[in-house]
């Protein structure tokens, strides 16, 4: 399963809570986490992030893993 297919499924798999995800991501090479109502949207190679008001775009392959109340539900 692709990242991309992880994050779909959360938002569109009426048995997930999207407030029980995080997903943890490569930034200027520190890992950083953020709850994944955090994202806007989700789109072919990356993801949009609201953060403080402001629009961030991610590059999907940055994601190093989703989890699920803090259990990996997919990582890299």
């Amino acid at each position: 399963m692709r990242e991309k297919d992880a994050l779909d499924k959360i938002k569109w798999d009426k048995r997930c809570k999207p407030e029980e995800y995080t997903v943890e991501f490569i930034d200027l090479g520190k890992l950083k986490s953020i709850k994944y109502t955090d994202i806007k949207r989700v789109d072919e190679g990356f993801m949009a992030l609201d953060i403080n008001g402001d629009e961030t775009l991610i590059p999907l392959h940055r994601i190093r893993a989703i989890k699920k109340q803090g259990e990996p539900i997919w990582n890299r």
